[in-house]
């Protein structure tokens, strides 16, 4: 077995690893945040500062019983959280997180900072968080429990309402990028202008990045769009009767879309791993660092805002996000016929 080869598995036992831990991160760091928003302390009990208490929390799960209701499906009960959480696995293995590198010359060739890759990532990536919703949708229908359904239909329509903008935010970057892949995309990036000014596609795509943000809280059912848990008329929605860890694999395909929907929009809009006074071979702390600051907004606009009334939610959706993702996608289309971009 060649070098290069090894240390491509290495990179998918990495990966692997750092998305479990950005998800023990994301909740400590949304304790943390929520606890300061709201005048309090937080975590501060296992480990220094409380940084253990995710860790615990798992521990905790490890041992709690997982229930199933008597009348549920027994075979897809138990199916819906493993389809929800390598869903959000498999959806990061396209997204590249640093510059090829030959490991500081150790190796012959250099090796892509990517598990797969892929030229069509683009594409990819959208497919894969779109059966996100199947694991949810047959969680609620296999619980037996009217809350459980009402939840994974408020996944589905919510999934489909917010997806159309979702995939015109990201038709508008492919027509500047003029590639379906992300690393392609990414290069396309690089350098400034004027000497100064980045040349992310966000300083040319302000109306996309917007959508696309808006889109992606909706696609992870975050507040204030998270109806299908909405714990104050479902209960829980669809994880009601779920408990022990296959609540807790709902509860990391979560986070993990987060960190994706994060990723992609640091590659896509903030110029991925290019960024100022670090060589290339260091990007990937470029691209760390975009993707912490879009997973504090993600926290932040948790605990700032309400959550809307389902009919806002849908109206907004298709009223208002999907005319302007369509609009914002012609002129884009327009400035790049008329420019030669």
């Amino acid at each position: 077995m060649s070098l290069t080869v090894i240390v491509q598995i290495a990179l998918v036992f990495v990966v692997f690893t750092a998305l479990l831990l950005s998800a023990a991160a994301a909740v400590y760091a949304e304790r943390k945040v929520a606890a300061s928003i709201q005048q309090r302390e937080g975590p501060n009990r296992v480990g220094p500062g409380g940084l253990l208490q995710p860790f615990a929390d798992v521990i905790k799960l490890m041992f709690k019983e997982s229930l199933r209701p008597a009348g549920a499906d027994r075979f897809l009960f138990v199916a819906a959280p493993v389809i929800s959480a390598a869903a959000a696995f498999a959806a990061f293995a396209v997204v590249p997180f640093g510059a090829s590198t030959t490991l500081f010359g150790l190796l012959d060739e250099p090796v892509r900072l990517q598990v797969a890759d892929v030229n069509v990532a683009v594409l990819v990536v959208f497919a894969i968080a779109s059966m996100s919703v199947y694991g949810i949708v047959l969680a609620g229908w296999s619980s037996n429990s009217k809350y459980s359904l009402l939840g994974a239909l408020r996944s589905a329509s919510q999934m489909i309402s917010y997806e159309l903008s979702y995939g015109l935010s990201l038709a508008s970057v492919l027509l500047l990028g003029n590639s379906l892949s992300l690393t392609e995309i990414v290069n396309a990036q690089a350098g400034t202008w004027f000497g100064i000014i980045p040349k992310w596609f966000v300083v040319l795509q302000p109306v996309g990045f917007l959508v696309y943000g808006i889109s992606g809280i909706a696609e992870t059912n975050r507040a204030p769009f998270d109806f299908p848990e909405a714990e104050q008329e479902l209960v829980a929605g669809y994880h009601t009767e779920y408990s022990g860890m296959p609540f807790g694999m709902f509860f990391l395909a979560e986070y993990i879309n987060m960190v994706t929907v994060s990723a992609v929009a640091t590659n896509l809009f903030l110029g991925g791993w290019h960024g100022p006074l670090l060589p290339e071979s260091l990007g990937w702390i470029w691209f760390l660092l975009k993707v912490a600051a879009l997973m504090f907004v993600y926290i932040w606009i948790r605990w700032t805002l309400p959550r809307y009334r389902y009919d806002q939610l849908m109206q907004f959706g298709w009223k208002v996000l999907l005319p302007v993702a369509v609009l914002n996608l012609l002129v884009t289309a327009a400035g790049v016929v008329y420019f030669g971009a």
